[in-house]
């Protein structure tokens, strides 16, 4: 295993830069890092001590509560602790296409599978 104070994770981007955000991925990774040393391996906590959707959602709240995307970072990364480790025993990752999306709701509060929604 490899000293977390050592490891070097290198991203593969097969499309326009412009969809992602390195700042945020950074994020992402410098929060994980504090909180290893904070509170230890996510393996030892989730999903037996603490809740990842719960905390997830009590971030989002926060976000719309104060506007601080700080807590976005958080709500990707309890995101992705339930990835890691699921809550729900029947969890499993089976790659869907736009057909099986609850698709993307507009501003106005329409929800839409279009791919090219005019905005």
């Amino acid at each position: 295993m490899a000293n977390p104070e050592q490891s070097h994770i290198e991203l593969r981007i097969s499309g326009p830069e412009s969809e992602i955000s390195v700042p945020f991925l950074q994020g992402m990774v410098n929060r994980m890092v504090v909180s290893y040393f904070k509170f230890g391996k996510v393996i030892d906590a989730y999903p037996e001590k603490v809740d990842a959707q719960a905390s997830l959602l009590q971030r989002l709240a926060k976000y719309n509560e104060t506007g601080n995307t700080e807590f976005l970072i958080d709500v990707a990364n309890f995101a992705m602790i339930e990835f890691m480790r699921p809550s729900r025993p029947d969890a499993s990752f089976e790659p869907t296409d736009s057909g099986e999306s609850p698709g993307r709701t507009t501003q106005a509060g329409e929800v839409t599978d279009a791919p090219n929604l005019e905005l």
